[in-house]
Formats: C-alpha cells, sequence, structure tokens
C-alpha cells in the first residue's frame, strides 16, 4: 500500500525470511563466516540459539545458499519428529532405496553406507535441524548417536542445532551431558542495540529499493528499541506498521506519532526468556529505591528537627528578657539565620554534550601502557580506511581500564605482536567505552581466517571481526 509513497520496489520489513534482506551488521555477519568455516572444517555438533524473533532462520537460510557446492544439505523443520522417524527423515531427503517398513537398523545401515561413498567422493552431508528445542529428548539423544557415524578419523555426518534459549536449559540437564560434550561450537544471537536497530531500519529501507533520507527518526527508532527489545521480527513489524502510518497522514517520515500509532497496534508477549530475569532485576531494583527513599526522607526529616530546635528554644544559661523590655539586641550577638540548604558553590560553566566521536584520553587513572595503546589506535584510525576490517578482542566501560591493562599483558604474554594491538574509546553508544582492538585486514574473510590463527586463551574470549566505518 505503502510501496509508490516511499519509491520501493518490495516491501521492506516482511516477517518471512528474504536472503535479499540478510543484515550482517551486529555480529551477524561474522557469525555467519564462523558457522560456514566450522561447518566445513570442524567436526563436532554446532549449536545456534536466539529468542523468538532474533532471526535464527534468516541465519539458516542464507547459511544454505553460502554452503559450497560440495555440501549435500538437509534441512529439518519439523521438531517433533519422533526418535526412529529422523532416521527416515534423513534418509527421505537423500533419496536412499529403502523397502516399505524398513526396519530401522536397515535404515542406518543404508545411511552409514552413502555417507561413506560421498565421503570418499569429496563431499560432506550437512543436517540443519530448526527449532530444536521442541524436539523431544529421546529425538535428541538419537542425535548424539547419529554425530558417531564417522570412517578412519573424519565425521560423517555434520550436524548443526538451532533453537531457543530452552534448548541450552535442555543440554544442561544431567541426561543430556553426553550430547553437550558433543557440542563444539556455540553461538547466540543477540537482540540489537539501538545504535543497530538504526541501521538495520536504514538497510531493509534501502534494499527494497528506497534512495532518500532516513526515514526513521531518532526518537521513532529509540521508541522501536524499547518496544522491539531488540528482537528483528518485532523490530519489522514495527516499522512496518509505523510506515503504514505515514503513509495514512501524507508524511515521508517517520516520528514518534507514527511510532507510536503502531507500537499501539501491537500486543506482543512479555514472556520471554530473555526478559524473565530482566523482569525480576526490576522489581528488586524497585524495591530498593523505594527503600532509599524511604530512608533519605526519615533522614532529612531528623535533620529538620535537630536544626529547628535551638531557635525554638532559648538556651539555659542565659535569661529570658521580658517582652516589655525595650533592651535590644546588639548586632554582635544575634544569631545568624540558619538555613537548611546549603550554600551556593561557585560551579564551572556548562558544557555541551560531545557528540559521540573517539576519544584520545581515559581517567588519570589508566595506565602508561592503556594510554600507549590508546595513541598508538587513534593514530591508526586517522589513516586506515572505512572498508577494513579488525578483530575485536574487548568491550567494556571506560572506567574499567585496569581490566583492559590486565587484557594487554595478558596477550602480551601470548606472543601477540604488540604493534598491531591498539586501544580505542568512543562514546558511539551513548556512554564512554573503551576496546582492545587487533590487526587492520582488508576483508572480513582475512580477518576472519586470523581469529583462527590467535592463542588459545584469547580465542576463549570469543573475538569477531569488525569494519573500521563501525567505530567511527
Amino acid at each position: 500500500m505503502y510501496l509508490e509513497h516511499f519509491g520501493l520496489t518490495e516491501p521492506p520489513f516482511r516477517i518471512t525470511p528474504h536472503t535479499d534482506f540478510f543484515f550482517d551488521g551486529a555480529n551477524r555477519g561474522a557469525t555467519l563466516d564462523a558457522l560456514l568455516y566450522a561447518i566445513t572444517h570442524d567436526e563436532g555438533i554446532v549449536k545456534i540459539s536466539g529468542e523468538v524473533g532474533s532471526g535464527k532462520t534468516m541465519l539458516c537460510r542464507v547459511l544454505i545458499e553460502r554452503l559450497p557446492e560440495k555440501v549435500t544439505i538437509i534441512y529439518l523443520a519439523n521438531p517433533s519428529l519422533a526418535r526412529e522417524d529422523i532416521l527416515y527423515a534423513i534418509a527421505d531427503e537423500l533419496r536412499l532405496p529403502l523397502p516399505d517398513n524398513a526396519r530401522s537398523s536397515l535404515v542406518l545401515r543404508t545411511l552409514q553406507d552413502h555417507l561413506i561413498t560421498s565421503f570418499s567422493e569429496g563431499r560432506q552431508v550437512v543436517v540443519l535441524i530448526d527449532e530444536a528445542h521442541a524436539m523431544p529428548v529421546e529425538t535428541l539423544e538419537e542425535i548424539r548417536l547419529l554425530s558417531n557415524l564417522e570412517a578412519n578419523r573424519h565425521k560423517l555426518l555434520q550436524l548443526v542445532l538451532f533453537g531457543q534459549p530452552e534448548l541450552n536449559d535442555i543440554l544442561a540437564r544431567p541426561d543430556m551431558r553426553q550430547l553437550k560434550e558433543r557440542i563444539t561450537h556455540n553461538f547466540r544471537l543477540e537482540p540489537l542495540m539501538r545504535e543497530d536497530i538504526a541501521s538495520y531500519l536504514n538497510f531493509r529501507m534501502r534494499a527494497a529499493g528506497y534512495r532518500g533520507p532516513s526515514v526513521f527518526t531518532p526518537v521513532a527508532v529509540k521508541m522501536i528499541a524499547r518496544t522491539s527489545h531488540g528482537l528483528t521480527r518485532r523490530i519489522n513489524i514495527l516499522a512496518d506498521k509505523a510506515l503504514l502510518a505515514a503513509f495514512a497522514t501524507n508524511s515521508h517520515q517517520v516520528g514518534a506519532k507514527e511510532a507510536q500509532a503502531a507500537i499501539r497496534d501491537c500486543e506482543f508477549s512479555q514472556a520471554t526468556h530473555v526478559n524473565k530475569n530482566l523482569r525480576k532485576k526490576i522489581v528488586m531494583l524497585t524495591i530498593c529505591g523505594l527503600a532509599l527513599s524511604t530512608l533519605a526522607a526519615a533522614t532529612w526529616l531528623l535533620f529538620t528537627k535537630q536544626s529547628a530546635t535551638p531557635h525554638r528554644l532559648a538556651p539555659a544559661s542565659q535569661p529570658i528578657v521580658p517582652p516589655s523590655s525595650p533592651k535590644e539586641a546588639s548586632p554582635a550577638t544575634t544569631p545568624a539565620p540558619t538555613t537548611l540548604m546549603p550554600a551556593a558553590v561557585p560551579t564551572a560553566p556548562m558544557t555541551a554534550v560531545p557528540k559521540p566521536m573517539l576519544a584520545t584520553t581515559l581517567p588519570s587513572s589508566a595506565s602508561p601502557l592503556v594510554q600507549e595503546r590508546l595513541e598508538a589506535g587513534q593514530r591508526w584510525l586517522e589513516q586506515v580506511p572505512n572498508d577494513h576490517w579488525f578483530i575485536q578482542l574487548l568491550a567494556t566501560d571506560a572506567n574499567q581500564h585496569a581490566q583492559v591493562e590486565n587484557f594487554l599483558r595478558k596477550a602480551a604474554n601470548n606472543q601477540l605482536d604488540m604493534d598491531k594491538l591498539r586501544v580505542y574509546s568512543s562514546s558511539l553508544s551513548g556512554k564512554l567505552r573503551v576496546g582492545i582492538i587487533y590487526g587492520d585486514y582488508p576483508t572480513r574473510l582475512a580477518a576472519t581466517a586470523a581469529i583462527g590463527q590467535l592463542p588459545l586463551a584469547l580465542r576463549k574470549t570469543k573475538p569477531y571481526p569488525r569494519q573500521v566505518i563501525r567505530l567511527r
């Protein structure tokens, strides 16, 4: 309805996965690259978890498109398969010749023979299992047994599990420990941050043919971010309704009014896995806030009473002067009036809030090593092209400079090239942050490959590639 109004060639915010609209920001692209590497070079089970609507199915569809031609892909979308049914489902996808009512032992043997033949021909078979959190426990146990299929020293079947965070809860059970031990790579799709949501909205609009200035105002982005909790499906629903509201009022921009209209029209569930603990924290913080407020009010009342008491009662050591006495108080002995408000203290003139930019200083307590690497990072950022890539090793609050120094020393102890190790300080997220980055690479693929060459102690911190433009 609003396509012509905004100059679009197709709907930009459909909730059905469309791989042309895959957003590789917010670490999505890095996760995809790591997935491709893990599937084609590893021999363990791979797990990807994320909240409802976080983009797991989209990632799965893009993964199917990007896997090499030598990979035979089996996609299982039905999570309610029984233990025996998953064998038949895989055999059916591979079009294996099986007699009617074949026993599961025959299916398994036929499957193994086919996998051995595929391996000898240089082909790899990958099974992508969607909604794995909804699978019966017995079926998950069968998946573990399937991971045992091997020839010589190589696994014949690569298994990839996509599921909601409840999958992690299932795997944490004692009876699931054998399956959990076989998972060699764990990836989690985190909700988008507010600055990523602005980029996401702009990317989807332009992927649909839009060529004008940004449609969504900062206020609208803030409202969509707060309501969606960073989940891409919710963002799509809200953005679509907001564009429709703008079209209805003949506006070419989505502001607070249009965003509010979209929010009113949505009834999102609050029972998300992400927000269970968050709601508990909010309740606890509210209780603590009320307790502190009560304590502060009681303290203020007590202070007020104590401060006012000396002026209502005359000291016992001084005679009380009758009202009829003409005696006047001497200015030298008259007590100065008391006030409960502190005296005004001269303050420095207010300065404007700095725009998001890279900073070159940290708190004075930061060590010389941190300051030195910060200056090196600033010099590098002044001359490196926007399309280059680096490896993000650490990101934390700016006041955690001790943690930054410890990480730098840890990197040095692991024989990392200190000339390629840099520190930056940025307020792009609205809060002063500090990070440690490494290397300078012309492409994402080169940066991803370099991650595999990092010392094991640093790979455990889950580094990921980022583009230079993300820091500017």
